[in-house]
């Protein structure tokens, strides 16, 4: 349930929840960071920006569905072709179980068009296995548990495998189509003992890119640890709100918190940011700051910022979902 902000706390100044220079940094850095989608998007040359720590690390997009592996997923999973529920949800579950595009091609390569109805257990993992003595078959973006062997299996892709079959069951799929809420979404997949918090939650987004459910993405969020530490150094003084509170008065002051800093803020095609945005953006505002502000320190403590930007020359054939009512707006086409 959400909080009556406007009863409890004075929307000008944030009173009594008190702010840092960070803060101030994630619009800035939103904004910078949408600027530099759009001249990608629409092939400008580089420099896309003149700040050297956007230009020297890697920082995802201002909005989730942007990035490369969430394009790929939306356009090239979900909505390449008409799927049924069964199959539907077993390719985008099976894609983002290993978030890679490599190990998806892989397997379309070897297997055809992927679909659940010929899935056969032995045949992924065969597959699978060939692929691990060259290359890593998961994707560096985040962490998928092994599980220890919950399945009976040793290695994680086995147990993620079986897991998978599990989700894809007529009553664990019923369950998913029939939900009231990205909330009981999330729940059913936190069920499941390899996908704790931000794992599920990741998942139901992805899901709901889909047909398979349709619920607006400012309804329910999970911060992940990378957006724990960024609303740490955001906000010296919570005033009584918890990072989920705090996430969902972001993303219900941006227009407020833009035009106060004299920001201009792009949108995409019209949709603000999201919940799902609002969160990942506190996730890069944390690896900024451990360049732009050494001094402001969370629990996490990280000092440096790992990767490295690369410039991946291989072009994005953008296109959002057609419920958002957004590609028009971007000129995009099917």
């Amino acid at each position: 349930m959400k909080i009556k902000y406007k009863d409890k706390y004075n929307i000008d100044s944030w009173y009594p929840v008190k702010t840092t220079e960070v803060f101030d940094a994630y619009w800035y850095f939103a904004a910078e960071r949408q600027e530099i989608f759009f001249k990608k998007f629409y092939n400008e040359k580089q420099p896309w920006t003149h700040d050297e720590i956007l230009n020297t690390y890697k920082f995802t997009n201002a909005y989730r569905a942007s990035d490369r592996v969430s394009q790929y997923l939306i356009r090239n999973v979900i909505y390449s072709n008409k799927y049924n529920e069964e199959d539907l949800l077993f390719r985008i579950l099976l894609f983002k179980i290993f978030n890679k595009i490599d190990t998806w091609e892989i397997l379309q390569d070897k297997l055809g068009e992927i679909l659940y109805k010929t899935y056969s257990f032995e045949t992924y993992d065969k597959i699978l296995q060939e692929t691990m003595k060259k290359k890593s078959i998961y994707s560096a973006a985040y962490i998928m548990p092994s599980g220890g062997n919950c399945f009976g299996y040793h290695k994680k892709h086995q147990n993620n495998l079986k897991m998978l079959e599990e989700i894809i069951s007529p009553k664990s799929l019923i369950k998913i189509v029939k939900a009231k809420s990205l909330q009981q979404v999330f729940t059913h997949l936190r069920e499941f003992p390899m996908l704790g918090d931000f794992l599920a939650f990741q998942y139901a987004i992805d899901i709901n890119y889909s047909e398979l459910t349709n619920f607006s993405e400012m309804s329910f969020v999970v911060p992940g640890p990378g957006a724990y530490s960024g609303i740490q150094k955001c906000f010296s003084d919570f005033g009584g709100l918890n990072e989920v509170d705090l996430i969902y008065l972001v993303a219900e002051r941006q227009d407020e918190e833009f035009k106060k800093r004299g920001i201009k803020f792009r949108t995409l095609g019209g949709r603000q940011l999201q919940l799902i945005d609002c969160q990942n953006l506190f996730c890069e505002i944390d690896k900024y700051s451990r360049v732009a502000f050494p001094n402001v320190k969370s629990k996490q403590a990280r000092t440096r910022i790992k990767q490295k930007y690369k410039c991946n020359s291989s072009k994005i054939d953008f296109y959002f979902p057609p419920k958002w009512n957004i590609n028009d707006n971007l000129g995009i086409k099917k």
